[in-house]
């Protein structure tokens, strides 16, 4: 399974076309037989009891569980006739478009597998549960508005999955120190410190910490530091006329040279390339 970080980035690069919402109590005989997967889908099972048999693995339907179909799967669906299942229900479609070193990238749901399948057991289904019933509510009505609410909250949908797998590899006090140091960074960025020093904050060890803020956030501590640093120049260089020097120093860099490196490195182009880009409308001269 993907770490918390590594799927909310394939998941961030997904744009979702919901096709089917739906909520679900099934009767005490209710049987899908063993049938091919054609459309992708998210089911929530939240009462009752049952066995969904996925390419010829049996797991337990019941509630908490949370289940990705998708297409080629084999899957076979049973409920128990003494506690018949309830269940929440997505049917949709999705495509991969994004925009890397400004460069847009798309790609099919046939081209890039769907990053969760099978199942998987939640932590906190109430809240999962709430934005469903929102989701269910928004699929009968109609109109543009409506249909972005429901993409929105679709994605809504899949952070809390993925905040909800965080919580089950981080729990706690590790949490709330790593927490701790993005926030520190984010306030301090143009200032100078160490790995040991953000490990001493959180207190952890430097490769402990390092590898628990590699799950939370899906980067390196320095990786992170850097792109926040980035970040702040791109504001920069778009938004204000200091020198290139200056820019790099109040973002945490000494040295001018180093800094378009690191800059060239993440976005793809130099600063000074990137601000006549961004500048006045893209770049384009004035008439």
């Amino acid at each position: 399974m993907l770490t918390p970080g590594e799927l909310a980035s394939a998941l961030n690069k997904l744009v979702f076309s919901p096709q089917l919402i739906g909520h679900n109590k099934t009767d005490a005989d209710w049987h899908h037989k063993p049938g091919r997967i054609r459309h992708p889908s998210m089911w929530l099972i939240v009462k009752g009891k049952g066995v969904f048999t996925i390419n010829g693995t049996h797991y337990p339907a019941e509630p908490g569980k949370l289940f990705f179909f998708n297409p080629d799967m084999t899957v076979e669906r049973r409920t128990d006739p003494l506690d018949p299942l309830e269940y929440y229900f997505i049917r949709y479609h999705y495509a991969e478009c994004f925009q890397d070193k400004d460069v847009w990238s798309f790609n099919t749901e046939q081209d890039r597998p769907f990053p969760l399948q099978g199942m998987y057991t939640l932590n906190n289904p109430p809240q999962m549960i709430y934005l469903l019933e929102q989701l269910v509510v928004l699929w009968k009505r109609r109109g543009p508005i409506t249909a972005m609410r429901r993409k929105i909250m679709l994605q809504e949908l899949m952070l809390n999955i993925i905040l909800d797998f965080r919580s089950q590899k981080i729990t706690g006090n590790t949490t709330a120190a790593i927490d701790k140091t993005q926030d520190y960074m984010s306030r301090h960025y143009q200032e100078p410190f160490s790995l040991e020093q953000l490990a001493q904050m959180a207190g952890l060890s430097v490769s402990h910490y390092s590898r628990l803020f590699k799950k939370y956030t899906g980067y390196s501590p320095i990786d992170y530091l850097t792109h926040i640093r980035v970040d702040r120049a791109k504001e920069l260089l778009v938004l204000s006329d200091y020198r290139l020097k200056s820019i790099a120093n109040s973002v945490g860099y000494s040295d001018e040279f180093y800094f378009s490196r690191i800059f060239k490195k993440i976005e793809g182009i130099s600063p000074r390339d990137y601000a006549k880009k961004h500048r006045n409308g893209g770049g384009k001269k004035n008439s």
